[in-house]
């Protein structure tokens, strides 16, 4: 994301129309979508930020559910992380949960936070990582010594001898939540004193069934979600009866698709304070524990922690709201799902939007060429070039899902 106070500046990568990007021109809410790309994979620098946010801090901890823990409300996400100095610098600035992934670059970034994290007490910092290895999500039926094996190469790669928390990643239904040889290994590895807490991480239409579930059961003690402005009324229920129990709330996915990089209908200044609304939102309700954005770079440290401890205001709702109304027809909401029963070709909609969404919007080309090429090809959506689209009739958003997902595959196929 770049900045600058005098006039927008159009990033190296910008104007990606010809392998896919979101065409000027495109109606939405009434408006005509005109689009200046400003990726959030070109590091934003400290001179282009506004001074007031230099040397920002955590200033609100809360606690994590019945873990024992206060994590601080603006922590760190690792998908990108490459450089350790960012890990020691958040730690410096009141970070202290950490969430990272075998499979975020190809297992570097946990290599790049055990390593951020080398002469800080163990006691004051949480990790949380993921039943995964670099090539992906584990699969339910994965025999427990491989699921064993796959956490104790997190705890190699990390050089720690614990976990706080390790989640089933991604969960999609029942069935995979509770898994029995997934459930058996959490139960073996806490015994060894190798993970102490279970959690659970979804943001697929099965959002609220899973949580739900995942809460009732009494079996995990942190829930993290895909939580953002106006989106799944149903989890403020589900997060209240989980404080209610005890079970943290870890909040992701705030940023809602990260559109505010790309719209000209934002002002330079309106651009950089939509993160920090999104964040003020999520936090203001007092169920949730804290929340975490994918940090790659030392200035989202000042931007992101300029928000900690801070109520929204009334300028940062009508924000929020103005990017509501500029990206309806753009952002496939997670949780959804309405479409995918009516695609003849079972094209993972929602998935392959989200893996452009992370190209454009993330500046994770690679990560999300990587995944795309993981949906089977009978599934790809190639298949939506000839297609007569039922899937828009049964979008609520009214999302041009064909176009958009035509527009996916050029960006995200191998080149």
């Amino acid at each position: 994301m770049e900045r600058d106070r005098d006039q927008t500046k159009v990033s190296r990568r910008a104007l990606l129309t010809s392998s896919g990007a979101i065409a000027a021109g495109a109606a939405v809410a009434g408006c005509e979508y005109r689009t200046q790309l400003y990726l959030l994979g070109d590091a934003p620098t400290a001179e282009t930020q506004p001074s007031s946010w230099s040397d920002s801090k955590v200033v609100a901890h809360r606690p994590l559910g019945r873990t024992g823990f206060d994590m601080s409300d603006i922590s760190f996400g690792t998908s990108r992380l490459q450089d350790p100095a960012v890990v020691r610098r958040a730690i410096e600035r009141g970070i202290n949960y950490f969430d990272t992934s075998p499979d975020y670059s190809d297992a570097a970034s946990e290599r790049a936070l055990g390593q951020g994290i080398r002469g800080t007490p163990r006691d004051d910092v949480f990790i949380a990582s993921k039943f995964c290895t670099a090539d992906g999500h584990l699969d339910d039926d994965t025999p427990v010594p491989e699921v064993i094996a796959a956490v104790e190469a997190s705890l190699k790669r990390l050089q720690v001898d614990h976990l706080d928390l390790v989640h089933i990643h991604a969960v999609n239904s029942v069935e995979r939540l509770m898994a029995p040889n997934i459930h058996e290994a959490f139960d073996r590895l806490k015994e060894q004193g190798k993970v102490r807490f279970l959690g659970v991480s979804s943001h697929t239409p099965r959002l609220e069934t899973v949580m739900r579930h995942a809460v009732d059961s009494d079996r995990f003690d942190v829930i993290m979600v895909a939580y953002n402005f106006k989106n799944w009324p149903e989890l403020h229920g589900i997060f209240h009866d989980a404080h209610e129990k005890g079970v943290g709330v870890v909040a992701m996915k705030t940023l809602k698709g990260a559109h505010h990089s790309q719209l000209a209908e934002f002002t330079p200044t309106e651009r950089e304070s939509f993160a920090q609304a999104a964040f003020k939102w999520v936090l203001s309700n007092p169920d949730v524990s804290g929340l975490v954005v994918t940090i790659a770079h030392f200035p989202q440290i000042d931007e992101y922690l300029f928000a900690s401890g801070q109520a929204p205001t009334q300028k940062d709702v009508a924000l929020l709201e103005k990017y509501d109304e500029l990206i309806t027809r753009i952002y496939c909401r997670p949780g959804c799902g309405e479409c995918l029963d009516s695609c003849p070709a079972d094209v993972p909609v929602d998935d392959v939007l989200r893996y452009r969404m992370y190209a454009e919007s993330y500046g994770q080309e690679r990560d999300a060429m990587r995944a795309y090429a993981k949906v089977d090809p009978a599934q790809s959506a190639e298949n939506c070039a000839t297609c007569p689209a039922p899937c828009e009739a049964a979008c609520p958003f009214e999302i041009p899902i064909r176009g958009r997902l035509v527009e996916a595959h050029r960006i995200l196929r191998w080149a």
